[in-house]
């Protein structure tokens, strides 16, 4: 009757081993599939960029140091590194692109341009699949996370060395683009 007792309490926890070390690992390449996500979108990004500075260095001739800058934030973003460095080497290339946009308002003919427009559409489109791939991630992430840290399974993220994985997000200091967009439609 005992050598029952200690092969059910054995199976129960090898049982209990297993579903956890699953539910961790299914997590983890949850987590991936996620990053991979918004990792497609960041390579559309890319290739959009030299087509929009291509479409722009007619027009905007007194600019070369807005389109050198967005080249510059290019090439550091696609270097990659740490998330955490991602994220921010993403951030400064997010601004630099503002600033094409913002110019590119002094220039009427090149906001008339087609092709110009269209470049601004996809970038557009895919900032926001980027948004949506970001958010995606964060919520696996803090879901697979979560999962480390509570009990029981925090025991056995312990024995297999599972680790938390970092959140996608806009840098602490990045006070701008936390803010509203503030429009006026007075003038």
């Amino acid at each position: 009757m005992t050598s029952y007792i200690i092969l059910g309490l054995a199976i129960i926890i090898v049982g209990w081993l297993v579903f956890g070390f699953n539910s961790l690992v299914l997590g983890r390449n949850r987590a991936k599939e996620a990053w991979a996500d918004i990792d497609v979108q960041l390579k559309r990004r890319y290739d959009l960029i030299p087509n929009l500075i291509e479409a722009v260095k007619g027009y905007m001739q007194h600019e070369k140091d807005t389109l050198s800058k967005v080249t510059e934030m290019r090439t550091l973003a696609m270097q990659g590194g740490s998330l955490e460095q991602r994220a921010e080497n993403e951030n400064m290339l997010t601004e630099a692109l503002k600033s094409i946009f913002a110019v590119s308002e002094n220039y009427p003919d090149l906001k008339a341009n087609e092709n110009f427009m269209e470049l601004q559409r996809e970038l557009s489109d895919t900032e926001n699949k980027l948004q949506a791939a970001r958010r995606f991630y964060n919520g696996v992430v803090r879901d697979f996370n979560t999962k480390i840290e509570q009990v029981p399974t925090n025991i056995i993220a312990n024995i297999f060395n599972f680790k938390t994985r970092d959140f996608f997000e806009l840098s602490e200091n990045d006070e701008v683009a936390r803010e509203p967009v503030k429009v006026d439609l007075s003038k």
